[in-house]
């Protein structure tokens, strides 16, 4: 039941704050230093990433898009890390199949919206992180909407939608995630627009030059500190990135094609992903069903962009097209499970500015148990000679 546009376990709360659908959100403003209750609650993490970036995760406010199996994982992550704000927004209510794959909610939920359910049992992980649930039709939020955000994260959606948030998050310039899960196969997007970070390693005798590095990333600006009576170098990086509109029509790098060895370790997979998306636009459905004509096309989409992207007819072959074509819209708990992990830990290093960032694309395949990247963006030229 809801009472006042309030849930908690399908029962009405006032600690679950929703009003017309929208959440009653306040952006996380947590001014003081991090507490020493805090430092005895992170202190893992803490050793892992320093005090700094655990005090700019408390006070992240990020929005979540969607609360199936890979929203629940993320959500989860996210909440343990110790963020400050999660907004968890979804307009689909809980249905039975929902119960096999996630883990926020139980048979009291089915027929209730998906993210007011499961807040409160998210809450319980880490009663200090401030959660609020949306259960609004995302394409319903303006631009505006996104500027309060300091991340946006949206799982398990189609490409039309995608395409949308996307512009909407660099229209006021906040950093985007996308992922979603096929059964045994799954992705990661990113697209940050231009993101700085800080790599530590210990100093070489080779002097680190202020050069652009690739065609997205450049090195920006270096120096040393003392640790432990070794010379640290502090190398500052920027990475450019592209909206997912561009990434899903670009070619694969020259480097990633320059021989047969290397086009044939590319994964049908980023093909399959493309047809699909494809797919979604033309037959206007999520799923191709089992008739001729859906297979047919398919088939002939997948065909079309393994040769765009330059790959060997060989490496598409008929029974991976069968196993993707079965696992559409499926879940299992393990890919979820790493794919969460995974963008979880790439949001916890974007905002604490630390390691390099998924750049942009990331494909998970169960069976081989790999999850490559690819730098996915329109062909730029080379940049060379030094940063002025």
């Amino acid at each position: 039941m809801a009472e006042n546009g309030q849930y908690v376990n399908g029962t009405p709360s006032s600690n679950t704050p929703v009003v017309d659908g929208t959440a009653a959100l306040q952006p996380a403003i947590q001014p003081h230093a991090i507490s020493a209750d805090e430092i005895a609650l992170y202190d893992r993490q803490i050793r892992l990433w320093g005090v700094k970036a655990q005090e700019k995760l408390r006070s992240a406010n990020i929005l979540l898009i969607g609360m199936r199996a890979l929203g629940n994982e993320i959500s989860k992550n996210l909440v343990l890390a110790g963020i400050g704000s999660l907004t968890i927004l979804d307009d689909q209510l809980v249905t039975e199949d929902d119960l096999g794959s996630q883990f926020f909610i139980s048979e009291l939920h089915v027929g209730l919206n998906r993210a007011a359910a499961a807040v409160s049992q998210v809450r319980t992980l880490n009663p200090r992180v401030s959660l609020h649930a949306d259960t609004d039709n995302i394409l319903q939020k303006p631009p505006e909407f996104y500027a309060m955000f300091d991340m946006i994260i949206a799982t398990d959606l189609d490409l039309a939608p995608l395409k949308v948030i996307n512009s909407a998050c660099r229209f006021v310039n906040k950093p985007f995630y996308a992922a979603g899960s096929h059964g045994f196969y799954g992705f990661i997007f990113a697209d940050l627009i231009s993101h700085n970070y800080i790599i530590e390693r210990e100093k070489s005798n080779i002097p680190t030059q202020l050069r652009a590095e690739t065609v997205t990333r450049t090195v920006v600006a270096s120096h040393t500190k003392t640790e432990n009576g070794k010379q640290i170098e502090m190398v500052s990086k920027r990475e450019l990135y592209s909206p997912i509109n561009l990434a899903n029509t670009s070619p694969l790098q020259p480097e990633q094609i320059s021989s047969w060895r290397r086009k044939l370790q590319v994964p049908p997979l980023l093909t399959c992903l493309r047809a699909l998306w494809d797919f979604q636009n033309l037959a206007g459905r999520l799923t191709p069903t089992g008739s001729r004509e859906d297979l047919e096309l398919f088939t002939t989409l997948a065909t079309e962009k393994h040769k765009e992207l330059q790959l060997p007819t060989e490496t598409l072959r008929s029974e991976f097209l069968r196993s993707f074509l079965q696992n559409v819209g499926s879940e299992i708990a393990p890919v979820t499970a790493f794919l969460g992990g995974q963008l979880a830990q790439d949001v916890i290093n974007v905002l604490g500015q630390r390691e390099q960032p998924i750049q942009n694309f990331l494909l998970f395949d169960s069976d081989d148990s790999k999850g490559p990247v690819y730098a996915l963006h329109p062909i730029f030229p080379p940049l060379d000679g030094p940063i002025l």
